[in-house]
């Protein structure tokens, strides 16, 4: 790397960040006008909130996350991760705690609330990037005690986000952690046996759950009852469907005015597609694959272990909840509940995704 670039951010992977927070602001106000209109008696309630308690604090915080020096988030990656488990804690007090739909997940901070889990997906990635790290720069023996405690991490994790009904991001936050065991040089034996544990308690947690079931049966028959647990995949694929080519234009969608459940979150990717159709579905996929080839960039340039493992986790769980989310979308994947990284309404998620977006950068200057 020359003396030039020496100091400076990844250009192309910030304007991609930049691009899409942009584009997620034009969709969320397209689809949040109307339900905001009905509920509130003005357009953009849901909008200004997103902006104000999501992508406001979001940029400040990943903007610190860019300043603090490395050494530091090493030094910080268990505090983090502990005071985020507290927080996962909290949501089952009562009167703080928050209850929608049978799930236990929100915490009521007055003029908002906040979802500790989309934080804990990044609490979680740098404290396993850093403990393994360290472990493989101390030329770690004994490896059957890192599997050991790796498992007790998953399984604390687990056991919170099982009694708060949030599958999907333990999906999510397994896969990544998967992923940071393997590249920090583990035994591949180690790997193969934590997938098929893994794929095992999947199995349990559907079996357990009736709606996790039907899940499963509408994505392999997506015609299963319409108008009942088929009913969400059917309006999206309409959606999807009706858009063609080139959209029926921004802010045109039939299908978020009622229709569609869930349009600003879950199934906010089968909206644009109906109003930006299959050419500005394709852009905003391109866009999440430039994300991962920089991020993959910054990954290869780095020779830090903690950043290397820190970087993939980043790269991993935003690129993978992604097409998680247009795959369930589209109906290549069973519906997960998981929100569409930087588009879908929410403040806790666009905030924790800035916040790795923020050290993802940081890394990036000094790789």
């Amino acid at each position: 790397m020359t003396q030039a670039k020496k100091g400076h951010p990844d250009y192309i992977l910030l304007s991609t960040i930049v691009i899409l927070i942009l584009l997620g602001i034009v969709i969320l106000a397209s689809v949040s006008a109307s339900i905001s209109q009905e509920k509130f008696g003005y357009p953009t309630f849901y909008l200004f909130r997103h902006l104000l308690f999501g992508i406001l604090p979001g940029i400040l915080l990943g903007l610190a996350a860019y300043k603090i020096s490395l050494t530091r988030w090493k030094k910080w990656s268990a505090f983090f991760l502990l005071a985020n488990l507290v927080l996962m804690a909290a949501v089952f007090i009562p009167g703080l705690g928050i209850t929608l739909k049978g799930a236990t997940r929100w915490m009521n901070l007055g003029l908002t609330s906040l979802q500790p889990s989309e934080f804990l997906k990044f609490s979680f990635i740098i404290y396993l990037a850093n403990w393994l790290s360290s472990l493989r720069e101390r030329g770690r023996k004994k490896i059957h005690e890192t599997l050991m405690g790796f498992l007790i991490i998953v399984g604390l994790i687990s056991l919170f986000l099982y009694l708060q009904k949030d599958i999907s991001t333990l999906v999510i936050i397994i896969a990544c952690g998967i992923l940071i065991y393997f590249i920090s040089g583990t035994p591949i034996k180690h790997t193969l046996g934590i997938i098929l544990g893994g794929l095992a308690a999947l199995a349990l947690f559907i079996k357990f759950e009736p709606y996790r079931l039907d899940r499963i049966r509408v994505f392999f028959d997506p015609y299963l009852e319409p108008m009942g647990i088929g009913y969400q995949i059917k309006q999206a694929l309409i959606a999807v469907g009706s858009g063609g080519l080139f959209g029926k234009g921004i802010g045109m969608s039939l299908q978020k005015l009622g229709f569609l459940p869930e349009p600003m979150s879950d199934s906010i990717f089968a909206v644009f597609t109906e109003e930006a159709g299959f050419f500005g579905a394709s852009v905003l996929i391109l866009l999440f694959l430039i994300f991962a080839w920089r991020g993959l960039k910054i990954f290869k340039k780095t020779t830090d272990g903690f950043c290397q493992l820190a970087c993939m986790g980043i790269i991993s769980w935003i690129t993978l909840q992604a097409f998680v989310n247009i795959g369930a979308t589209i109906g290549i994947l069973p519906l997960a509940g998981i929100p569409l990284p930087f588009i879908s309404y929410g403040g806790s998620a666009i905030t924790a995704e800035l916040i790795g977006v923020g050290l993802l950068l940081n890394i990036s200057r000094h790789a």
